[in-house]
């Protein structure tokens, strides 16, 4: 049988079984018996391929069929590798359908709430993968209905969020985003600088124009190169960021978490802490949601649990 079907050509496996059956032959006797003028620019090619050694020992058939498998497999998936671009030329061509209009690898859409639309838009023509990396868990800058965002969820979306450890800092943030993730949107918090980021099924990214300026809009981005360094960029920070279920208690989330089991009141708390009642209660509204607690009872009873009381 040949070993053509594993990448050999003719030259290559004559001289491979020749050295396997005589394995103290030179290349000067396997020129001669295999009548190959070029039989040192064969062995060369061995020697990358790993099939003999730097003093011509050809390596047993076992170990010579598994190399030449393992390389096979891997210019395969380089094949599939590059026939999944198809699927990018397909969204590109579908969008530029739709929309009547050339797409541009990298485009700056100005209006925030385009940049929405067009999110949604990619998402509800292919509820496939989203990756957001963003400085809040919920924006402050306007009202957003999360509406269809949620349908997609619903639909199948597989979406993940990271977003700055800063937020938590900010009454309700995380109360947010544990909502989101009972929906099955992941979230994760990281230390690292964030820039406000958004990938669509990693085939089309969005990014903020001008970090300085938040009415910049975003560049739309299909280049795919570019959107393949973004989504490693993006695994790489996730793989790095904590859970929510793995986050130490903030030093106010400590002090609210001891004032709730020695007060009476709302109002008693809230003064020995030196905030307002409302703030206070925002406080404890994300403790409970972090403990998964119905009752401030059941928050006590699994504070104590988790050695933070």
């Amino acid at each position: 049988m040949s070993m053509a079907s594993l990448g050999l050509t003719t030259e290559q496996e004559r001289l491979y079984r020749y050295l396997l059956r005589n394995p103290h032959a030179g290349l000067d006797a396997a020129r001669v018996d295999l009548a190959m003028p070029d039989v040192r620019l064969v062995a060369h090619d061995l020697r990358e391929l790993g099939l003999v050694d730097q003093q011509l020992t050809a390596v047993g058939p076992a170990a010579a069929v598994d190399l030449l498998v393992r390389r096979r497999i891997e210019r395969t998936q380089r094949q599939l590798t590059g026939l999944t671009l198809a699927w990018d030329v397909l969204t590109e061509l579908t969008e530029e359908q739709r929309s009547g209009r050339p797409l541009q690898m990298v485009e700056h859409v100005v209006d925030g709430r385009a940049v929405t639309r067009r999110i949604r838009a990619l998402l509800t023509d292919h509820p496939g993968t989203y990756m957001a990396l963003k400085t809040r868990a919920r924006s402050s800058a306007h009202v957003y209905d999360n509406t269809p965002f949620k349908r997609l969820l619903a639909a199948g979306l597989r979406s993940r969020t990271l977003f700055s450890s800063d937020a938590l800092q900010a009454p309700g943030q995380e109360a947010y985003a544990r909502s989101l993730q009972a929906l099955g949107d992941v979230h994760r918090v990281t230390t690292e600088p964030v820039r406000l980021l958004a990938l669509v099924n990693r085939s089309v990214a969005f990014v903020q124009a001008d970090p300085a300026d938040p009415a910049s809009g975003a560049l739309q981005i299909r280049s795919p190169g570019l959107v393949a360094l973004l989504g490693d960029l993006f695994d790489g920070m996730w793989a790095r960021a904590r859970d929510l279920d793995d986050l130490p208690l903030s030093p106010i989330e400590q002090q609210v978490l001891h004032a709730l089991t020695r007060h009476d009141t709302d109002e008693a708390a809230a003064r020995s802490l030196n905030i307002s009642v409302r703030k206070f209660r925002s406080h404890v509204a994300d403790l409970l949601a972090r403990l998964g607690a119905a009752t401030r009872f059941q928050a006590a009873v699994r504070a104590k649990e988790l050695g933070w009381l």
